[in-house]
Formats: C-alpha cells, structure tokens, sequence
C-alpha cells in the first residue's frame, strides 16, 4: 500500500463514508473512491461491505486498521512539521476545545502560555465532544480539551482541574451572607434558563433535582453556558452553569453559589493514546491546567 492509500482508508474506517473521508482530507469523494479502489486492487481483496451508502469493515481492514495506525500517525507528523518549516515556525501546536472552556480559561492561559513560546504556532479550534475524539484520532489535533470524558479506548483524559455546578443570578438576588451558602434546588426561582437535553452536565442537575422532589420549568433553553450567563448579566432571569463559566463572570453585574449537593466537574486534557504530546504542548496543557485552577479559586472567593 502506498502513503495516500493509508491515509484515505484510516479516514474512511474512522468516519465509515466516503464523504465524511473527503471532507476530513479535504479531497473530492470521486479521489477518496479511486484511492480506495486503487488500494483494493493492490491488496487483492475487498476492505469493506458497501450497504445503502455506509461502508462496513471487513475483519481485514480491522486488523490492517491495527497494522498501519502508527504508521499514519507518523505520516501525519511529518505533514505537520513540513507545514511548521513552511511557515517558518519552530513547531505547530493544534488544540481543539469546547465552547465553554475556549472562551473562559484559554484567554488566559494562552497569552501566559505565548510569553515563553512567542513564535510558535498554535491553532485553536472549537468543537462538541464527539468531534473532538474524531478529530484526535484522524490526527487533526495534538490535544483537546473538554468538560466530559468520553471513555474512548483511543482517547486520554487527563483531569487538569475540577469545580463544581454553581447557580448564577442577576446582582442584588442574594444577601452576601447568601452568598456564601450552597443553593439545593428549592433555590430556583423565578425565571429559569436550562441547557437542551443533550447536554450531560444538565442531565446530571435535572437528575439532582428530582431527586430533591423538585421539577424546575426552563422557560429560556439554551446550546451553551455562555449564552445561559450571558442572559443572566442581562437580568433575565437565573440558571446553572459548570464553575469555570461561572468565575469568569462579571462580579459587577452576577453572582453565584455552589449547588447541593455538589455536582463535581472536571476538565480534562484529552490525547490520542500512542501520540504523546511534544514539550511545547505540554507546556500549553500545564498553561491550561494552572489557569483553570485559579479560575476555579476566584469563583469561590
């Protein structure tokens, strides 16, 4: 098997189409078919079951999955750093994250990060949890960052840092004496904005609830937390948010309690196994981690 061969049949074993193959090389799919025709052709033998348009391995292409995934990776690498030489940077640096962390801990976390590594290259992309792990595995990034493990045999979560729940509300709602109190669920009053139901971290506070005996109404329901905080500092109305959307709200116009009983979050560094990460990220990864802790600190000040 050539190079392009691997490359186009780990992209289709990863995503099972050949347009999802195509998008992820970036190639037309007439290119993705003919590679993999091409492939088939030199191996002598079939690698998937065509059904209805999916592709389904056969129990060749697992083990040759199995065979070829260092070598990819290392494809992958080298087509990395030409990129890197290219644009005359030392290294390249590909991190994908969640909405949520994205805008409340990397801010920080990267200038404090850029200071020791000023011309070094990083691309930062944002992304839900399930593409995160394609992502990594495709080798389309060196580390990721997300609120949920996703318990993949080819991801590692690393937690950098942990926090838990906490209620938000428009300034003026609680004494500061109530402030310093954990809220349960009897606490939500008023205007309620929730997460839709795909959200795990929301799926674990309705579970709390009802097992308090209470049924909120969410009114207002929204994709993501910062949105939910976003209302909030606008005075319409309360909800509950993961702790580092919460601390790195504006003190001047919210304020926040820890729920209870508490709903522990963590943040987790995520990597494809048998890819360890370069020293420049893992620089970024410990710049991530120390950043979330502060942030967690401030928020229960």
């Amino acid at each position: 098997m050539r190079l392009r061969h691997i490359e186009v049949f780990h992209a289709i074993m990863q995503v099972g189409t050949i347009s999802g193959a195509a998008q992820v090389l970036h190639i037309s799919q007439p290119a993705v078919t003919k590679v993999l025709q091409h492939a088939e052709l030199q191996l002598g033998m079939p690698l998937f079951e065509r059904v209805r348009g999916k592709l389904y391995p056969k129990p060749e292409a697992h083990r040759l999955f199995v065979e070829t995934e260092k070598l990819n990776r290392d494809l992958q690498g080298i087509r990395r750093l030409a990129a890197s030489l290219k644009g005359r940077a030392l290294e390249t640096v590909r991190l994908v994250s969640t909405p949520t962390i994205a805008i409340s801990v990397l801010p920080e976390a990267m200038t404090s990060w850029r200071r020791e590594y000023p011309e070094t290259r990083c691309e930062l992309g944002t992304h839900h949890t399930s593409e995160i792990v394609n992502a990594l595995r495709l080798g389309e990034a060196d580390l990721a960052l997300s609120l949920q493990d996703p318990r993949h045999p080819g991801i590692v979560a690393e937690v950098l840092a942990q926090g838990v729940m906490t209620v938000i509300a428009p300034a003026g709602t609680w004494t500061e004496e109530e402030c310093r109190q954990p809220i349960s669920a009897n606490g939500l009053v008023g205007e309620l904005i929730g997460m839709t139901d795909n959200d795990p971290l929301g799926e674990l506070l309705m579970a709390s609830c009802e097992a308090q005996g209470v049924h909120p109404v969410f009114n207002t329901v929204v994709q993501t937390y910062q949105i939910a905080r976003s209302l909030v500092e606008a005075g319409a109305g309360m909800a509950v948010v993961d702790p580092f959307t919460a601390a790195s709200a504006s003190e001047s116009k919210l304020q926040r309690r820890a729920w209870a009983p508490a709903i522990p979050v963590q943040l987790y560094l995520l990597t494809a196994s048998h890819s360890p990460l370069s020293h420049v990220a893992r620089e970024l990864a410990n710049s991530i981690g120390a950043t979330a802790r502060k942030c967690i600190e401030r928020g229960c000040q």
